[in-house]
C-alpha cells in the first residue's frame, strides 16, 4: 500500500524548487530522433514512464548528466529496441542506464534496451535500476 504524505508536511518546510535535468527534447523514444547532437558522446537513460512519477528524486539522482529517453512498453504499441539500436550504433553513447518499475510490464523496456545494446555490436557500459511502486530504488 502506497504512504499518504503527512500531514505535518507544509509549504514552509518544502525544499527549494528543484532544477529540471532535461537535456534533451523530445524524451519520448518513438519521438526520438537517430541522429541528434545531444547523443554524441553522452550518456543514455531508458527510463519507463512510471519512474519520474514514482522517484522523488528522479532529476537530480538519473537524468543529471543524462541524456532521458523514456517509454511504456504497455501503452505503446512499438518493439523499442529497433530505434535503440539504431540510435545505438549512429551515435558515440558512453553509458546506459535503464530504469524500470518492479511491475512486470516493465520488463518489456528493459528486454527491448538489452536487446538493443546486443544487436548495436558496441561494447556499452551498461546498468539496470528498478524502482518499486513505492519510490524507493530495488537493485
Amino acid at each position: 500500500m502506497l504512504e499518504q504524505p503527512e500531514a505535518a508536511e507544509s509549504a514552509a518546510s518544502a525544499p527549494a524548487q528543484p532544477v529540471s535535468r532535461l537535456r534533451n527534447w523530445p524524451v519520448q523514444i518513438k519521438l526520438a530522433p537517430i541522429h541528434a547532437p545531444y547523443f554524441e558522446g553522452a550518456k543514455l537513460l531508458i527510463a519507463a514512464d512510471c519512474t519520474a512519477y514514482a522517484y522523488a528524486n528522479f532529476h537530480q539522482e538519473f537524468m543529471r548528466g543524462k541524456v532521458t529517453l523514456i517509454g511504456c512498453p504497455k501503452l505503446d504499441a512499438v518493439d523499442y529496441s529497433e530505434k535503440l539500436t539504431e540510435i545505438l550504433r549512429s551515435n558515440d553513447i558512453q553509458s546506459v542506464t535503464i530504469l524500470r518499475m518492479e511491475v512486470p510490464c516493465c520488463g518489456g523496456l528493459e528486454m527491448a534496451a538489452k536487446k538493443a545494446l546486443q544487436t548495436s555490436e558496441k561494447f556499452i557500459p551498461w546498468q539496470v535500476v528498478t524502482i518499486s511502486i513505492d519510490g524507493k530504488i530495488l537493485d
